[in-house]
């Protein structure tokens, strides 16, 4: 990828985090924003968009640092294994894992007596969904190799990714966060190939995947 092109996916990644985040931002806290809107404070309104531009660009950088590491273990991982398949087949395993121990160890150490998992199940299911449907979007623009590689960026990485709003596990960051994260991260997947320089590049991408 030439330099340019990379500024270009940066920025444009960087662009999709912060305008998320500040659709995301307003609409998970409507309730307290909607009164500035009603009676036209309009210095207030741009001031916490301001602000929640900031965050959505903090959000998107921890989006492409994800990205482009997985990047380089997706290589490592073919190297090490010598196989696509056998490579594939580890990761399937860590994503079940991954996603077990999000369940698991959030309901241990955040639920309250009585309370039920199906909360901590809905988050984790969502993901894999999610993750699940742009993978075979992935797969459509690419090649079949390429579905297990996207989906296990789309649901272990991103939530290597959340880690901090699951550590504190209030609800508001937990979205604020995931939300524009899982896009950012979606909009890489699908985009990169738009901005590589040439097929045959493009071609020795899909290979790898």
């Amino acid at each position: 990828m030439k330099s340019r092109n990379l500024v270009r996916f940066f920025l444009s990644t960087l662009s999709v985090g912060a305008i998320i985040t500040v659709f995301v931002g307003f609409t998970l806290s409507w309730g307290e924003y909607k009164e500035l809107f009603i009676q036209g404070e309009i210095g207030e309104i741009v001031a916490i968009a301001i602000w929640l531009i900031g965050v959505g660009c903090i959000f998107s950088l921890i989006s492409q640092m994800g990205f482009f590491s997985y990047l380089t273990v997706h290589r490592f991982g073919l190297g090490i294994f010598k196989s696509s398949s056998l490579w594939n087949s580890v990761q399937v395993v860590l994503i079940l894992f991954v996603l077990f121990d999000l369940v698991y160890f959030r309901y241990t150490f955040f639920a309250e007596a009585g309370e039920s998992i199906t909360n901590y199940l809905f988050l984790a299911l969502t993901l894999l969904v999610v993750g699940i449907a742009f993978s075979y979007v992935k797969m459509k623009q690419t090649n079949r190799t390429a579905f297990i590689p996207a989906l296990f960026f789309l649901t272990v990485v991103t939530i290597v990714e959340w880690f901090p709003a699951l550590r504190t596990n209030e609800e508001s960051w937990l979205y604020l966060m995931l939300i524009p994260l899982i896009i950012c991260n979606i909009y890489q997947l699908l985009m990169l190939p738009k901005f590589l320089d040439s097929p045959h590049i493009i071609k020795e991408v899909r290979e790898s995947k």
